[in-house]
């Protein structure tokens, strides 16, 4: 005997897991109508819960609301004739919104598909996946997602940077934030293959330059830039450089850089993330001596693991069990693991905190930033490895 609520219950689900697919097809497959039996009770099990039997009977008595509800005779010897709800008929989706409150997202997200298809019919069935778009994007959000991929139609290799481009109501924070929709959009309308994860080039936009930043650790390298010592420029730039370090220090967090005193023959790049890739495009960072400090976290890690794909001899500081265990008080919670199972660069020590990590070995997501590394702890182990031989063995 299903309820109403029940019944609600059901169609939540299925609109859960179809709504999308009815969008694009409108409605049309097979799966139409929808009769959902009300589950009719023998003689026997109605005489054995009356009580159930009679507040089933009154909600659907009682219930106003979309769809065809059919209802049938029994007659029964103990408990005599019972007209009794029997199916309930739902023509197609949008009866199922309205059962679930969720007409007028439904009828929205309609409205905005059939003018996207009347312009772009390639749209139709593909743009379903993306309910939440036409259902729920602002008035003003949606007029400025159609003129953004209208201007791109138009102009699909203009070489402009997104803030030239010059879209009523476009600004840099609103289409950073729907690369990934209007990458696949424009995608569609234009047939054009490539990786919309890489928006800029797929738009034919220009893309701002990677701003690396970097210290300059020893007096004798910063005479060669005039005597800075803290650049944020370009790679393209770094790589006129006329320097050539001894080591070079990649660190995760931008303050730790920042803290660094000088060492001999050393430059410091800062705040990269999985960016810190880019440094391979510099020759005197390939011949000199890398290592990577970072976080003691699974994204730590696979940073190391990136970046030693393309600077095979890196090694990594300060990221190994002891110094992880040592800091215990320390620890803190890493909201999101990264994805990998086994990252193939990394050394074994290192691939083994990696899965202890995974594994929740030490405690749920744990991690240790490295700025909360004690520096009386940090600091000697970072000029130790850093500083050549014949100079520690004289201080």
């Amino acid at each position: 005997m299903k309820l109403p609520s029940e019944v609600r219950e059901l169609l939540q689900r299925r609109f859960d897991n179809r709504h999308r697919d009815w969008l694009s097809d409108h409605g049309t497959t097979t799966e139409w109508p929808l009769d959902i039996p009300l589950g009719i009770p023998t003689e026997q099990a109605a005489t054995a819960r009356l009580d159930a039997m009679g507040a089933w009977i009154a909600a659907w008595r009682s219930w106003q609301g979309e769809g065809e509800l059919a209802w049938t005779e029994r007659r029964w010897r103990m408990l005599g004739t019972q007209r009794l709800p029997q199916m309930l008929r739902l023509e197609g989706p949008r009866q199922v919104a309205a059962w679930l409150g969720e007409l007028e997202r439904w009828d929205r997200a309609n409205q905005r598909l059939a003018l996207l298809g009347e312009r772009w019919p390639m749209l139709v069935q593909r743009i379903g996946r993306l309910f939440g778009v036409l259902a729920d994007y602002s008035q003003a959000d949606f007029e400025c997602l159609v003129a953004t991929l209208a201007w791109l139609e138009r102009h699909p290799d203009s070489g402009l940077y997104l803030r030239q481009l010059p879209i009523p109501g476009l600004d840099t924070k609103w289409i950073e934030s729907r690369k990934a929709v209007l990458a696949e959009l424009f995608c569609c309308i234009t047939g054009r293959p490539g990786d919309t994860s890489d928006f800029h080039t797929l738009c034919g936009l220009r893309r701002p330059p990677l701003l690396v930043r970097m210290r300059i650790l020893d007096p004798t390298l910063r005479a060669r830039t005039g005597g800075i010592g803290d650049l944020a420029t370009a790679v393209d730039d770094l790589a006129q450089l006329d320097i050539q370090p001894a080591k070079v220090l990649i660190i995760e967090n931008l303050q730790t850089g920042l803290a660094l005193d000088d060492i001999p023959g050393t430059v410091a790049f800062m705040a990269l993330g999985y960016g810190a890739t880019v440094l391979a495009q510099l020759p005197w960072v390939r011949n000199a001596d890398c290592l990577y400090w970072g976080d003691i976290d699974t994204h730590g890690l696979a940073i190391l693991n990136q970046v030693r794909s393309c600077l095979p001899t890196l090694r990594s500081l300060l990221m190994d069990e002891c110094t992880l265990l040592s800091h215990r008080t320390f620890w803190t919670h890493e909201a999101s693991q990264h994805a990998g199972q086994d990252l193939p660069y990394l050394h074994p020590q290192e691939l083994a905190i990696y899965r202890a990590l995974k594994l929740n070995t030490f405690g749920q997501a744990v991690r240790l930033e490295q700025e909360r590394i004690e520096w009386r702890h940090a600091w000697p182990e970072l000029v130790n490895a850093l500083t050549p031989a014949h100079l520690r063995s004289t201080n």
